[in-house]
């Protein structure tokens, strides 16, 4: 687990337990994510914005630096799908902060990418080239992504499975993708547009 990284400035990645992460998943299954999961905190520059933050009651190593990071401005707590709401409406009444996706609310410097039919809105962070993903584009063990397993669609009304998924995740290959901050597995923080580019034809 990792206490606030800055990754460029005014950006930043941290790691914590899931409480609900099951210890011993089976290979491919619904559950088959690891315990620690990542989320971001971005310095828009009209608003502190949360990405899928989960800030346990233990890390003050993630609470404390938070709580700088947001003093005196406004907060935005951006989900990226309904699994990530996490720490979400805590860390909102504690800030005072807007949870709203909607185009007309998001602070400047903060786009959001619709994957249809699956259930997820990316966060675009153009002054960094940052994807930040939820569940649709997972880190790797070789420094790479890869798409989730099957198993995480199945509840999807659309029906998707791989091969519509990756048609869905086509359009992420016109951004200038540079880093591409995963919630599950280690971050891409360079090369990150191939990175995409190679899961989806895996």
């Amino acid at each position: 687990m990792s206490a606030l990284a800055e990754l460029r400035p005014g950006l930043y990645r941290w790691e914590a337990r899931h409480a609900d992460a099951d210890p011993d998943p089976d290979p491919g299954s619904p559950a088959d994510w690891g315990p620690d999961v990542g989320s971001v905190a971005y310095e828009a520059p009209d608003a502190l914005v949360l990405i899928d933050p989960l800030v346990p009651s233990d890390r003050p190593d993630v609470q404390d630096p938070l709580d700088e990071l947001a003093r005196g401005r406004p907060v935005v707590i951006l989900t990226t799908l309904a699994f990530h709401r996490r720490s979400r409406d805590e860390l909102a009444a504690r800030y005072g902060a807007s949870t709203s996706r909607a185009k007309r609310s998001l602070p400047a410097g903060v786009e959001t990418v619709q994957i249809r039919g699956a259930g997820e809105t990316m966060v675009w962070l153009p002054e960094h080239r940052a994807l930040v993903p939820g569940d649709r584009l997972l880190g790797d063990e070789h420094g790479g992504l890869r798409v989730p397993p099957e198993s995480w669609l199945r509840y999807l009304p659309s029906g998707m499975r791989h091969p519509e998924l990756r048609e869905a995740l086509q359009p992420l290959l016109d951004l200038p993708v540079e880093m591409v901050l995963t919630s599950h597995g280690q971050p891409v923080v360079a090369g990150g547009r191939e990175a995409i580019a190679r899961a989806l034809t895996a």
